[in-house]
């Protein structure tokens, strides 16, 4: 069983939650969100906001909250080999009603298919936040190009306005 190992990322002024489904392997070994060397999310966000790609995790943790995004994932657990997330079982998902009333979240988006699925069969009834899918930012993601992504990831953009 893997227990969800990262805190959430926000501050009271995050008007937008990304939510991935659970750290890969390789962010769990890097000790943050999209960890994986050739993930896309971080680029795509430093894209998006005209920001210099963030290297290291102080970096990454700026860039998202100066542009009020919250970071976290819709587990706080599951069974899961690998990274792949056809692999999980027995999801069980986090709270998001307290980080909720902590912050001015209005939107809430999924990086992929599965966290878009787990988020709103789970999660969407209780907090009363319908999900935005975004495409996956994973290397194995591998058939979107960068500029599709960025266009797609955009989206966080007009949560700004």
């Amino acid at each position: 069983m893997l227990i969800h190992p990262f805190e959430p990322l926000y501050d009271a002024d995050c008007v937008a939650l990304v939510l991935g489904t659970v750290p890969s392997p390789a962010s769990r070994k890097a000790g943050f969100y999209y960890g994986h060397p050739r993930n896309r999310f971080w680029a795509a966000l430093a894209a998006v906001f005209g920001a210099p790609f963030p290297v290291s995790t102080e970096d990454r943790k700026r860039l998202a909250l100066e542009n009020h995004i919250a970071v976290w994932d819709v587990l706080a657990s599951c069974e899961i080999e690998g990274a792949a997330d056809s692999k999980i079982k027995n999801p069980v998902c986090n709270s998001f009603l307290p980080l909720l009333g902590r912050t001015k979240i209005r939107r809430v988006y999924t990086t992929g298919k599965k966290a878009y699925t787990l988020y709103t069969k789970f999660s969407a009834r209780e907090t009363g936040i319908a999900a935005v899918p975004l495409p996956s930012t994973s290397p194995a993601n591998c058939r979107m190009s960068f500029a599709e992504l960025c266009g797609r990831y955009a989206a966080l953009r007009t949560d700004q306005l």
